[in-house]
């Protein structure tokens, strides 16, 4: 255990104490989230992204460690275990090493060279493979193996085998599947070619070449993809020559009269056995590395995504434009209750489009709609325009075009419609979207966020491995935020640390049988909530109608103590917070944050998080980001022209650009080279989801609704 600590600590560059700590807190199931928060004083201020690193890490060495046992105990079991090849074992800092070890000893399938070994053809393989000066010419040598009956007629079939029996062993040297994967991974190409004669989205990989030590992510996962597809033959090519160079090197010995022998079956091994097992294993980690990178750059989009600031408290509708369905409609409260739907057909023709706007002018003004939120899918451009026009007329209304991705999935699920019975999927999807404007985070955690669309080749991706990543930010994202009891849904209060879906519904269960929460220790009395499940939930659930104000903020009730002792140190009260301490921050500076934390038995991290606090009871803190664009104009594609300056929101950020929305229902481009002034290795080093941007127009292809954009020609 104290050698994984040693490594976690080196690799990322944090003390063993903090390590160690952060291990024991993860032992004892306290959850990311919990410990990022509040036990920052025993693992000095990591963040949660540095702690699920932490914690994937210590995932792979313990499994490390567990196969490197299970591998000694394997090869002990056929007395072949040996004390250099245990230390080489224990020496291994990797799961390939390990096997690579291994190899010799694991049970194959049956080959060639078992054929060979059956046939009593291993001490022929040996004797030539230590290729002894003092050894005969191989053909003499392999008469003493001859024998009719195991099928070894002649000498051509005695060597055969054992040329078999070389060719294997060789393939199976570790060292030498060493140095050759990094010969490979350092001088090999990937290529591909064609599989059919039609076009396909895959053309540009019909005549592809790159170095392996160049070659992107997102070019790896694309022939992938082609190549299951059929529209792609794929390969690895290397350096033959030096391979076998390598080869030969590790292999033949000179002046032996087997060396010539040695020396052509190990070719044999090579171009048989090794290089093909080698390209498979390449591309397995080529693959495995472009998609630990998608993966990564997936939860990136993510979480600014799930953060975008709310349009809270405003009556809202929300638009799930169609065509031959019609355009769907749903009228919701500040709170997201729905108070009315309807279904108009704007596209098709002048007098229903007449009779939509009629019909939705009509709810704007029975309702007090301040925003509308239009789902960008099908029939989007059409029905923007019809909401440009109406609200020319409707002074105060705004508009706001919503990525509608994974509204129809989470219109077809059992959570819609246990949430809205009474509606069709149809209508669901438009509460959705009008919900999305209120509160994207809110709204969001209720779909699978694969399907929220801000990725590249998800479906390619280890689909374990994607979730993981991905629910780890949507339960900081929730956690970050805060989660008021008494309005959250099922889905959000499950994201919560220290929740599942189990308590999450009997929160939801109490808080109908019971009225409000109005205090925090009232979690305890909710069904299968334990003091471990309240100890780490309690403090990311706000009680807006407590009577004490610190169940309405971050600070958490083993800290309830604290925060009152420091209040008194600085000639305040609890009836202070979130009116008369501006003064607080300056108070606790003059008095000492040293000082101040010892007097109030609590550390100075916990001591800054609690002023923080105090300070914006139930605050959000996605309100202090720029808020996002409100239109209540519309432009066209036709409408932009070479040299336009516009301002957009981001909408993607993938390997080699990011999709901006400038409002004309097709996202533009900014190349990775058109980001920035200075060299960048990836956009998310500049741009994330949900920035509001400056951008100009490069060119226009209105048939191919193709637009490039650039944010490093605009003006600052």
């Amino acid at each position: 255990m104290e050698s994984i600590i040693g490594i976690l600590a080196e690799e990322l560059n944090q003390s063993q104490t903090h390590v160690k700590n952060v291990v024991d807190l993860l032992d004892e199931g306290n959850t990311i989230p919990f410990i990022a928060r509040y036990r920052k004083e025993m693992h000095g201020a990591m963040d949660d992204t540095a702690l699920r690193l932490l914690s994937e890490r210590l995932i792979y060495l313990r499994n490390l460690e567990a196969r490197r046992e299970e591998v000694r105990r394997a090869i002990a079991g056929q007395d072949k275990l040996t004390d250099a090849l245990s230390a080489q074992i224990a020496a291994a800092c990797t799961l390939a090493e390990v096997e690579d070890l291994y190899r010799p000893y694991k049970q194959k399938r049956r080959t060639r060279a078992t054929m060979a070994r059956e046939k009593g053809l291993e001490p022929l393989a040996l004797a030539l493979l230590g290729q002894d000066r003092a050894l005969p010419e191989p053909a003499v040598l392999a008469e003493g193996y001859l024998d009719a009956e195991k099928g070894v007629a002649t000498v051509e079939d005695a060597l055969a085998g054992a040329s078999d029996i070389i060719a294997e062993t060789v393939s199976d040297s570790a060292e030498l599947r060493r140095s050759l994967r990094a010969l490979m991974m350092k001088g090999g190409v990937l290529r591909s070619a064609a599989a059919k004669e039609e076009d396909s989205v895959y053309s540009l990989y019909y005549a592809f070449e790159q170095p392996l030590p160049r070659v992107q992510g997102h070019q790896v996962l694309a022939v992938n993809r082609g190549e299951k597809e059929g529209w792609l033959k794929v390969s690895v090519a290397a350096d033959r020559d030096a391979a076998l160079a390598a080869v030969w090197r590790g292999t033949v010995k000179p002046g032996s009269r087997a060396s010539d022998f040695v020396r052509a079956a190990a070719e044999d091994g090579y171009d048989r056995l090794l290089f093909p097992s080698l390209e498979r294993e390449v591309r397995g980690v080529l693959t495995e590395t472009a998609s630990e990178g998608a993966i990564r750059n997936f939860a990136l989009n993510l979480k600014p995504l799930l953060m975008q600031p709310p349009v809270k408290g405003r009556v809202t509708m929300g638009l799930d434009p169609g065509y031959r369905n019609g355009c769907k409609v749903a009228v919701v409260d500040g709170t997201g209750k729905v108070l009315d739907t309807a279904v108009v057909y704007p596209t098709q023709g002048d007098r229903r489009k007449d009779e939509a706007i009629t019909v939705l002018a009509g709810l704007i003004s029975r309702y007090g709609v301040a925003h509308i939120a239009i789902g960008n899918g099908t029939a989007s451009r059409e029905t923007e325009q019809m909401v440009s026009r109406m609200i020319t007329h409707t002074p105060g209304v705004s508009y706001m075009i919503v990525n509608e991705a994974g509204a129809s999935v989470y219109s077809a699920s059992k959570l819609a419609a246990e949430e809205f019975p009474q509606f069709d999927v149809n209508l669901r999807s438009a509460v959705s979207i009008a919900r999305r404007m209120q509160d994207p985070l809110a709204e969001l955690v209720k779909i699978d966020p694969k399907a929220i669309g801000v990725g590249q080749y998800q479906h390619d991706m280890p689909q374990k491995k994607l979730d993981e990543a991905l629910s780890g930010v949507v339960e900081d994202c929730v956690n970050a935020v805060g989660v008021d009891v008494n309005t959250a849904s099922p889905s959000l209060l499950q994201r919560v640390s220290g929740l599942n879906g189990t308590t999450a519904k009997n929160i939801a269960a109490y808080r109908e049988e019971n009225g409000a929460f109005t205090a925090r220790r009232q979690l305890l009395k909710v069904p299968k909530l334990g003091p471990k499940a309240y100890e780490q939930c309690a403090g990311f659930l706000r009680v807006p109608e407590s009577r004490n104000v610190l169940d309405n903020t971050g600070v958490h009730p083993e800290s309830y103590d604290a925060a009152e002792k420091l209040l008194s140190l600085c000639g305040c009260t609890l009836a202070d917070v979130g009116g008369g301490l501006a003064e607080l921050p300056e108070r606790v500076k003059a008095y000492g944050e040293e000082k101040a934390a010892q007097a109030c038995a609590a550390g100075v991290p916990t001591i800054r998080d609690i002023v923080r606090e105090l300070l914006k009871p139930g605050r959000d803190p996605r309100d202090e980001l720029p808020q996002p664009i409100l239109r209540t104009d519309v432009m066209e594609m036709k409408d932009l022209a070479a040299g336009m300056e516009l301002t957009g929101t981001v909408r993607n950020v993938i390997d080699f650009g990011a999709f901006v929305d400038i409002g004309v229902h097709q996202d533009g481009l900014v190349h990775i080279s058109e980001i920035a002034d200075r060299f960048i290795r990836h956009p998310s080093e500049i741009v994330s989801v949900g920035d509001v941007v400056k951008v100009v127009v490069l060119a226009v292809d209105v048939g191919k609704k193709r637009i490039s954009l650039s944010m490093k020609q605009a003006k600052p």
